[in-house]
């Protein structure tokens, strides 16, 4: 795992925070619910990309092309996202989904591994925006030894080769620790966003599609 401190600048968060508000219009947010049971998950989310990540009780976790309420296509990634990865991933073709996790006050994220994706030896890189939040480690077996770090906003970190399929999740967000959301529109509790970048497809499948 890789962390970048502070990666992206007070202007840059605001930037992707106005890219976020503006793609909301087209993608509004949505409550995720788990398989089988349809428990909704505590977040709520959007995507943006070719390819969108989404989970319902009838068909369980997915990548889909379309937005999973309008039936849409996602919003573009934005270029200071996709700009960000070619930068810090070193992969050689661009990520095709980017799911945006709002963490609203009480919010958390379950212990998970990323495993939907047919490529794993694509990296996953996340964002953070708004409150402070402690990101828990574990391996790549559910249970055993985890480890914990804060993460803030503007923060980038990277899950990659051996923390790739690693357990992971978020178990609090700091409310009040950011005023990056605050009267925002679509925020107005404030809270975090979270954005993870994603390769879903492996590259030699998109070259013959």
């Amino acid at each position: 795992m890789r962390i970048f401190p502070s990666k992206l600048q007070k202007s840059q968060q605001i930037e992707l925070l106005d890219h976020i508000e503006q793609a909301l219009i087209h993608a509004p947010l949505f409550v995720p619910k788990m398989p089988r049971t349809g428990k909704p998950f505590s977040v709520r989310m959007t995507n943006f990309g070719v390819l969108g990540w989404v989970s319902d009780q009838k068909n369980g976790y997915r990548y889909q092309k379309e937005h999973l309420e309008t039936g849409k296509p996602w919003p573009h990634i934005p270029s200071i996202l996709t700009d960000l990865w070619e930068e810090l991933t070193g992969y050689p073709a661009p990520p095709e989904a980017c799911l945006v996790n709002y963490y609203a006050p009480g919010a958390k994220m379950g212990m998970h591994q990323d495993k939907d994706e047919h490529d794993f030896d694509a990296p996953v890189l996340s964002i953070s925006l708004g409150d402070r939040a402690r990101f828990r480690l574990g391996g790549t077996k559910r249970g055993g030894k985890t480890s914990a770090i804060e993460i803030s906003s503007g923060d980038v970190l990277i899950l990659e080769k051996e923390t790739r399929l690693a357990y992971h999740g978020i178990d609090k967000v700091f409310q009040g620790s950011s005023n990056l959301l605050e009267n925002r529109t679509h925020f107005p509790n404030g809270g975090r966003i979270n954005l993870t970048l994603r390769r879903v497809t492996k590259p030699d499948a998109i070259r013959s599609s």
